[in-house]
């Protein structure tokens, strides 16, 4: 005892077990075949990391299907595209010949009607353009849902 005081010494016993702050049931948004798993129990995961994934045969084959969809609508409205730059010219040359009487009103008529036409295919297909996107957009998020990724890093 120095100066009247006891020296305390203190020791503190705890027993117990540890609670895991985060928990989380992972699953894929759609039913499936699981054809991978890529971790075990108890291993450590990064947030994103690939836990599994399903059968995606049939969705992929309907991306490329979507896909080719979009390049064939794509490539239809190039070759609209032409055609209406062609009766545009040809509507002029009609107008140029009309006014000096070498041509009829219906040949001139015919011209007009060719590239209102085909201005109406092409919005029509430029909203078919759009459409094909959304699908091929939509497609590949059907796909990655067939993938099963760690909401948060931890233990699994």
């Amino acid at each position: 005892e120095a100066g009247g005081r006891a020296a305390v010494s203190s020791v503190l016993d705890a027993s117990g077990y540890v609670v895991a702050r985060r928990q989380a049931t992972v699953a894929a948004e759609v039913t499936g075949k699981l054809v991978e798993v890529n971790v075990e129990e108890g291993q450590a995961v990064e947030r994103g990391q690939v836990l599994a994934r399903l059968d995606d045969a049939t969705e992929r084959a309907q991306l490329e299907l979507a896909r080719a969809r979009l390049e064939a609508t794509r490539s239809a409205l190039d070759e609209t595209s032409a055609q209406l730059d062609n009766a545009r010219r040809t509507l002029q040359r009609q107008r140029d010949l009309h006014r000096r009487d070498l041509t009829s009103q219906a040949q001139l008529d015919l011209a007009v009607t060719e590239v209102e036409t085909l201005a109406a295919r092409l919005a029509n297909q430029r909203s078919q353009v759009a459409v094909a996107e959304r699908e091929v957009a939509l497609r590949r998020q059907l796909l990655d849902e067939l993938t099963i990724r760690a909401p948060f890093s931890g233990r699994k």
